[in-house]
């Protein structure tokens, strides 16, 4: 049954398939939980792998950790494979393992810079007012070509926008102190969660994400998301960042014969809970353009309900599992996944959603110039590879003899922002002592002004000219920023001084 540019995913009447061709058009595979919807996502990755497209999945319940294993031919496996006509082959696929916090795999970084306003205010859940101020402070760091890369690099930024709030209102509105403090305190939020430890360098290059093992077989890239589920907004926000990565970075490349790169979204509602309109509008435009720069987006979910309409109407492969309706909001929900099949007049949709069985689905795939198939009711292929997770010394073996070892599990802190700003804040300092120093200038500037005699507890002369003198070399700091991280970041930044940062759809930078 296996076919040349197909996946087979299971039988119903017929073989089943998924169109190499067709895949960019993404999908959804929804159900209740225990009906089968992990084990659906491992055949359409090893479908992929196999076909030489490379995987990026989070696993929340470690399960997917089985495909570095060859499968272990358990009965019920056996006997779907025979019931399906297909021979049962043991099989273990090239894996990578990620992990946010580095503790189950290699760890995942993006600098602040990457993330920009829109992703960040969602992440430390800021109100309109308080990402109205994240963007001014994106905008001040644009223009002064000012790199953020970590948490403290922000700080320093947010800092120096309170210190100067009055100044800084009149160009770009209003700037409160309050607001800052807020802003402050839910940095301090994120990074007792450990949300810190996302971000930063060396950040995660997309290219390490689209490998091919020496057999062609595309590499199976595993987030490990158990802990990362403890942090539902880091989890969103982390995965929304890593598709607007792939949107922004990826030339064009129109239709292919299959994906450069297929993206599996578990947990998918945790994407669009509580998001703002704006975010979820520019989901949607991502989800609708990313396919012409060969990536395939797959959304795993309980139930289609939990994707907006407007995403939904992008995912044209289908993978529905059981539903329960014993409520009547349950109800609707199942009468709403039953209209967005092509009906089959063999069976009645809806009321098929709820006796299924497990490992049983409706299959819907894209066909010919991409039309829906009619709904089919099919018994889905079993894995080739493990099915549950391997042990964590398995894991450990895997990660210690990865290509990608030691490329991103240590931090690196290379001059940014906060050093920078230290480092003038230094000279400042220092020049202010050297002007305090100076006797003989100020004293000839006393006589000028008069002021040798003062009144007891006024400023000084010397202590005036040396509030003027600081004043000056900072607001010289801050003028000076661009050009001096220019010349600073190097391989960050190019050889290019000035080189304009603008920032893309999800945040992230578009260098020019």
């Amino acid at each position: 049954m296996l076919e040349d540019g197909k996946i087979f995913i299971g039988k119903s009447t017929k073989p089943e398939y998924l169109d190499l061709r067709l895949a960019n058009r993404h999908g959804l595979v929804t159900g209740a939980t225990g009906t089968g919807k992990t084990v659906s996502l491992q055949v359409l990755a090893e479908g992929f792998s196999n076909a030489g497209v490379p995987v990026f999945a989070a696993d929340i319940k470690g399960d997917l950790s089985g495909m570095a294993a060859p499968g272990n031919g358990k009965e019920p496996l056996v006997k779907r494979a025979k019931e399906i006509g297909i021979e049962y082959v043991p099989d273990k696929f090239p894996v990578v393992f990620w992990d946010l916090f580095g503790e189950q795999g290699h760890r995942v970084r993006a600098t602040i810079s990457e993330m920009g306003p829109l992703l960040l205010s969602r992440l430390l859940d800021l109100n309109d007012t308080q990402e109205g101020v994240l963007n001014i402070a994106f905008r001040i760091a644009d223009e002064q070509g000012l790199l953020l890369l970590d948490l403290k690099d922000l700080r320093a930024l947010l800092q120096l926008i309170s210190d100067n709030a009055g100044e800084l209102t009149t160009t770009y509105g209003n700037v409160s102190k309050a607001t800052i403090g807020t802003i402050l305190r839910q940095l301090l939020v994120l990074e007792n969660q450990q949300g810190d430890e996302f971000l930063g360098e060396p950040a995660l290059d997309i290219k390490d994400l689209m490998r091919t093992d020496r057999d062609g077989r595309g590499v199976v890239n595993i987030l490990a998301a158990d802990k990362l589920m403890s942090n539902p907004r880091l989890y969103a926000t982390f995965l929304l960042w890593l598709m607007s990565e792939l949107f922004e970075d990826l030339p064009e490349v129109g239709d292919l014969d299959q994906p450069k790169l297929v993206f599996f979204f578990d947990e998918a509602h945790l994407l669009f809970n509580d998001a703002p309109k704006v975010l979820v509008e520019t989901v949607e435009r991502v989800v609708r353009l990313i396919r012409s720069k060969g990536v395939g987006v797959y959304f795993i979910t309980q139930n289609p309900v939990d994707v907006p309409e407007s995403v939904l109407a992008q995912l044209g492969n289908r993978v529905q599992h059981a539903l329960r309706a014993y409520t009547p909001r349950e109800q609707k929900a199942v009468r709403v996944a039953a209209q967005t099949f092509r009906q089959n007049p063999a069976f009645d949709t809806e009321k098929a959603i709820t006796e299924l069985g497990v490992g049983e689905a409706l299959v819907s795939m894209l066909e010919g110039k991409g039309v829906p198939s009619m709904v089919e009711r099919t018994l889905i292929a079993p894995p080739m590879a493990q099915v549950g997770p391997i042990e964590l010394t398995e894991r450990q073996q895997i990660v210690a003899s990865s290509p990608l070892r030691g490329k991103y599990d240590q931090p690196v802190d290379p001059e940014s922002a906060y050093e920078m700003l230290a480092k003038r804040a230094e000279k400042a300092a220092a020049d202010a002592k050297a002007a305090e120093g100076g006797g003989g200038i100020l004293d000839m500037l006393g006589g000028l002004f008069g002021t040798s005699g003062q009144r007891k507890g006024s400023m000084t002369m010397t202590q005036r000219v040396t509030r003027e003198v600081t004043r000056t070399v900072v607001n010289q700091t801050v003028g000076s920023l661009a050009a001096e991280i220019g010349k600073s970041i190097g391989g960050r930044q190019g050889s290019s001084i000035g080189r304009a940062i603008v920032r893309g759809t999800l945040g992230g930078l578009l260098k020019r």
